[in-house]
């Protein structure tokens, strides 16, 4: 069962997949980044200087007096999460285009077609004729 294992660990797809898995994490992060830090601010301030994560709806207030916490819909923390969601998605279909784009250009190297080969006739007529110029020279 090991050996099974330690051949399906060392394929090249599975070794493929946890690179993958590596560098979208390290990816997703720098789009959350992006979003947190750079473009939900500037939404903010385009919007009138709100905090969009800040933004919320509250169906229940505080009530210390009760013992009741404040029960909110925080749907600015939902949309940065949708921006993130977006840039995320776009940037996994951009890339997933451009390597369509280079496996095409190399299927279609690939099948260029080879020139077609002369047919016996045209190789004998060349060979005659270059011997009939060997002769003349």
């Amino acid at each position: 069962m090991f050996k099974e294992f330690k051949n399906f660990a060392i394929k090249g797809n599975v070794l493929d997949l946890a690179v993958g898995v590596v560098i979208g994490g390290a990816f997703g992060k720098i789009v959350t980044s992006l979003v947190n830090d750079i473009i939900m601010p500037l939404f903010g301030v385009i919007l009138g200087k709100i905090n969009l994560t800040q933004l919320k709806w509250t169906v229940q207030k505080a009530d210390e007096s009760r013992g009741t916490a404040e029960l909110s819909v925080m749907y600015g923390n939902f949309l940065q999460n949708v921006v993130d969601f977006l840039i995320i998605s776009f940037s996994i279909f951009l890339f997933i285009k451009l390597l369509d784009r280079i496996k095409r250009k190399e299927k279609e190297e690939e099948k260029a077609p080879e020139p077609p080969k002369p047919s016996k006739e045209e190789e004998l007529l060349t060979e005659i004729r270059d011997l009939l110029k060997e002769k003349n020279n």
